[in-house]
């Protein structure tokens, strides 16, 4: 599904939303809401940064799978179904399976995350995801004794994503995460932003957010999830090992190959707004730093 920019609630209604839900707003703010909002429980997890426009969240994308270009997500996503649609759980977990969106995302399960994402290209946004933590999903899984990984994969459909069509990337894009990570409450599977259903270009019907790691992480269009007691391959570090790591954690202090990641551009800020200085793990580090006590995150990159 691709979305138009006049589909989406106002900013103003959905600041409006936020403010009635914490308890602040009035009666007034309730007859303007859409009946067809999605809504998620706030959570503390979220930061209070104003998120980007929808317009901009939309719009500036990268999805190889439609193109090279941060326009061709929009511009091509539309062709993708997304329903049906499952997810298979497999691996070392004891309800494996084939699970609905629905299933694995309820809308009563959903949460309201606003979170900060850092591209590994050096640009940034705040994004207000609606999801449910990853650890949910693993826990009605059943994850058995000696897992330690959860490798996550896309959909491969070139008839639908026209760069499947040629080469570069080894499709269907993979990525992973150490179980700990996986299981963190900071790690959800979104299906909305806003409050309306995952756009295509942005990874529908579900997608992955890891907001403590570069954008790259966080798979889009998931088929697959698999429990794994072995490091899985990933489709960045296989294609330029030298330049993405398997961790891919947001530092200011591990510069790519080929530019410094000391300071991000913010869309949305303007020409003459500047770039702004990078955060170790893009501002979590109070609630992730514990993760990788003791290891060389120069190394570990």
């Amino acid at each position: 599904m691709k979305l138009r920019w006049s589909d989406v609630t106002p900013e103003s209604i959905w600041l409006n939303r936020r403010a009635l839900v914490a308890g602040v707003a009035g009666s007034a703010a309730m007859a303007a809401m859409p009946a067809w909002a999605l809504q998620g429980k706030p959570s503390p997890l979220s930061t209070d940064q104003k998120p980007n426009s929808f317009e901009e969240i939309t719009n500036y994308n990268n999805f190889y799978e439609f193109g090279y270009g941060k326009e061709d997500p929009a511009r091509y996503a539309d062709a993708l179904t997304t329903d049906p649609w499952s997810v298979e759980i497999s691996g070392l977990v004891e309800r494996p399976g084939n699970y609905g969106v629905e299933d694995l995302a309820p809308e009563s399960a959903l949460e309201e995350r606003i979170y900060r994402l850092r591209c590994v290209e050096a640009w940034s946004m705040v994004i207000p995801w609606l999801g449910v933590p990853l650890s949910s999903v693993l826990n009605r899984a059943g994850v058995q004794p000696g897992a330690k990984f959860v490798a996550f994969q896309s959909v491969l459909r070139p008839s639908e994503m026209p760069a499947q069509r040629g080469s570069g990337i080894d499709w269907p894009y993979r990525e992973a995460l150490r179980l700990d990570e996986a299981m963190h409450p900071l790690t959800i599977l979104a299906t909305a932003l806003y409050d309306k259903p995952m756009p295509n270009q942005n990874g529908a019907p579900i997608r992955l957010v890891v907001p403590w790691k570069y954008g790259f992480k966080s798979a889009k269009s998931i088929v697959r999830i698999t429990v794994t007691d072995r490091q899985p391959e990933t489709s960045w570090q296989t294609l330029q090992p030298r330049e993405y790591g398997f961790y891919a954690n947001v530092n200011p202090q591990v510069d790519h190959p080929r530019w410094s990641q000391a300071t991000e551009r913010r869309i949305g800020a303007g020409l003459l707004a500047g770039r702004v200085e990078t955060q170790m793990f893009n501002g979590y580090g109070d609630q992730v730093a514990q993760l990788y006590a003791g290891m060389d995150l120069k190394k570990n990159y």
